[in-house]
């Protein structure tokens, strides 16, 4: 890929967009048109009524706020629709900033190694916890994008001093995908030797093929590096003019630095992905200086007079990605963009992974959410090149005989979701974040090997057979609060609604008031859509992943048959006589609750630990064999781990004196990982506790 043939690629993208501006000249002007005479969003009432349905899903407006403003006047369903996305764009949320923050944190510079200089190139982001988007004329093919790395942090900070630059190699090799049409390029990014993926470093933005993220009219913001300059961000003065079926068109502030930039709506939703500016043409099509004469090759990009700017549809981006022919390994990584995107499902078309159990075990995608993001995929993907995969057995873990003198034995018990992930690899992953906390607090670490893990994952995932919402409903129709209404009819007790609710109303919910039961349309203000988007926006996980996790509790505690086999599946893989210290996570401390039951009387529990755990919630306690608020069964002490930005521990601190005795332990853990149990592992003073119960 000469500099030439980048140019043209680059000018063609241009070329091809104003020919789309041109060609939708007649419906921008209509829009243009209802604009001028005070239409604020001149879209069709379904798109108005969609999108103003996932501003209160997404957190992105208070309901109570809705419907204190609506009642002020008479207001028919389409004009409550139109006011809701309206007060969307004048009054945000107070998330906006500080979730404004963390998206920005996702965009790097992309920067060209040629003839020994390094030049800045284009823009791209986190897209998942190792695959980063850009423009395909940005990078074009694989051998391009070797000669170029990321730059993280090219900003300056809340001083106004340049932020400390990351950079991060791109590995092509792993995955690179790209299509000139869409103009869109997707490729893996290496972590730094010995570390984490960038996406754990720097979040990732979960990307969506669901309807209803923006509308004509509406404020778009973009986030990038143009002219190659430090990271800059065009809020407000914009507008989307002509959505088509593959593209959008908007006025704002960008440069062609930004290609390659995420396209965001006000609840930081990725709406579309920058690729050109549209220039103006004179009446022989050529483009246009800022001063009215042509433009000329040499004269640089800064002198055209680019009257808009096209942006991709994210969803045509996806969908594309989804009808690609690729290999298992591949397709994992894919997965592991999460579940909106609707790649997950595109897993079953994938060719059959070899496995040498008898009966073949099905592919599911891992949902990829903020602070629940898998260590592994549920295929290993191999060095570039090699082609090979593999499936190991999922089953139970026992430590070896040795470990801590014989008589003593640490048990990881793992929480939800897990079907897809390798035992192995969740222990080393689990051990590695207490080694963390037991380095930083000079303490010695353990050996992997020295843990027992009991696997339950496969287990239960195959007992519910609707585990993941990826199966049974299309994520490109439903939004998370339709889901959690599924979820509450297929409820075995009819309890999840109540868990819900009490999960909401302990994060702060107003109990009272109209906006508890007052409703437009299909549910705008629902009974479902409120307590999710409540406990979303005041948490560090998102809706879907508080809507599956309260599912799963609830399919656990309302299933005796689930129960039974959850539990039976642990003791396969647990001691039976000696010390225990128990450590467990999310799901799993309810199951360790139920656990202390059933231990044998020569298993002497020593420690309990629970982190991330929704015992606080009397819709889970009430319901635990031991019913209520009690003392762990013969647990001599107890630690809670808990962090205020995890709605899944939302009811910690455990306050009700029927507990007994306890350490309280509120820690801080990092931008999307509020739930991540390697990140609970990491603080000294929960290791300590561990590691003080060991002798050895």
């Amino acid at each position: 890929m000469t500099d030439r043939s980048h140019q043209e690629l680059h000018e063609q993208a241009a070329a091809e967009a104003a020919r789309r501006y041109e060609d939708s000249a007649a419906e921008r002007e209509r829009v243009e048109g209802r604009l001028a005479a005070g239409v604020r969003f001149p879209d069709s009432p379904d798109a108005l009524a969609v999108r103003a349905d996932r501003i209160l899903d997404r957190g992105g407006l208070s309901p109570s706020a809705v419907v204190a403003d609506i009642h002020r006047e008479a207001m028919d369903l389409p004009d409550a629709n139109e006011r809701i996305i309206d007060l969307s764009n004048e009054l945000q949320a107070w998330s906006f900033l500080p979730r404004g923050v963390r998206a920005g944190a996702t965009v790097a510079r992309i920067t060209l190694r040629r003839d020994a200089r390094e030049l800045p190139h284009g823009t791209g982001f986190l897209v998942s916890p190792r695959l980063m988007m850009t423009n395909h004329h940005v990078l074009p093919d694989e051998s391009f994008a070797r000669r170029c790395f990321a730059e993280f942090n090219a900003q300056v900070t809340a001083d106004n001093l340049p932020d400390t630059v990351v950079r991060m190699e791109l590995d092509p090799g792993t995955f690179f995908a790209a299509d000139r049409r869409l103009d869109f390029a997707l490729v893996a990014v290496a972590p730094a030797p010995d570390g984490p993926p960038p996406g754990e470093i720097f979040g990732w933005n979960r990307l969506s093929v669901q309807i209803g993220k923006l509308v004509l009219g509406e404020k778009v913001n973009i986030i990038g590096h143009p002219s190659g300059r430090l990271k800059e961000i065009a809020l407000r003065d914009n507008a989307v003019l002509v959505r088509l079926d593959d593209f959008v068109h908007y006025t704002t502030d960008t440069e062609p630095g930004n290609s390659g930039s995420p396209v965001f709506n006000d609840q930081w939703e990725v709406v579309a992905l920058h690729h050109s500016g549209v220039p103006k043409k004179d009446d022989q099509g050529r483009v246009l200086r800022k001063d009215g004469r042509p433009w000329q090759q040499g004269d640089g990009d800064d002198a055209i007079d680019w009257v808009a700017n096209e942006g991709v549809r994210i969803s045509s981006i996806l969908k594309h990605l989804a009808g690609l022919d690729l290999d298992p390994g591949r397709r994992a990584l894919l997965a592991e963009m999460g579940p909106d995107t609707g790649l997950g499902q595109a897993m079953t078309t994938a060719p059959a992974l070899p496995t040498p159990a008898p009966v073949a075990q099905p592919e599911r995608a891992t949902a990829t959410v903020p602070g629940v993001t898998a260590p592994s995929a549920p295929v290993t993907v191999s060095p570039a090149g090699s082609g090979t995969t593999a499936r190991r057995p999922q089953v139970g873990l026992r430590a070896r005989g040795t470990a801590f003198g014989g008589r003593q034995h640490l048990v990881f018990l793992h929480g939800r979701d897990q079907q897809d992930n390798f035992p192995d690899v969740l222990r080393r992953s689990w051990t590695a974040g207490l080694n963390h906390g037991l380095t930083l607090a000079s303490l010695p670490t353990l050996d992997p090997e020295d843990v027992w893990f009991p696997f339950y994952g496969t287990r239960l995932h195959a007992l519910s057979g609707r585990e993941s919402t990826a199966a049974p409903i299309g994520l490109d129709q439903l939004s998370a609060a339709a889901a959690a209404e599924v979820f509450a009819a297929q409820s075995p007790t009819g309890s999840y609604e109540q868990l819900l609710h009490e999960a909401a109303v302990r994060a702060g919910m107003p109990q009272n008031g109209p906006a508890t039961t007052e409703g437009f349309g299909s549910g705008l203000v629902g009974v479902l859509h409120r307590p999710l988007s409540w406990l979303a926006a005041r948490s560090d996980l998102d809706e879907w992943t508080i809507a599956t996790f309260l599912r799963d509790v609830d399919l656990y505690l309302g299933d005796s048959a689930v129960r039974q086999a959850v539990l039976d599946s642990v003791m396969e893989t647990m001691p039976t006589s000696g010390e225990l210290v128990l450590v467990t996570h999310s799901l799993g401390t309810v199951v360790g609750m139920d656990l202390l039951t059933r231990l044998p009387e020569g298993l002497d529990p020593v420690l309990l630990v629970t982190a991330g755990s929704p015992l606080g919630l009397d819709g889970v306690n009430e319901r635990l064999l031991a019913r209520g608020p009690h003392q762990p069964p013969r647990v001599r002490d107890w630690m809670n781990v808990w962090c205020p930005t995890d709605a899944v521990a939302i009811g910690c601190p455990l306050e009700d004196e029927r507990w007994g005795k306890l350490t309280q332990l509120a820690v801080s853990n990092g931008r999307d990982r509020a739930h991540k149990m390697e990140e609970y592992l990491g603080h000294p003073k929960a290791a300590q506790e561990i590691r003080g119960a060991l002798r050895a």
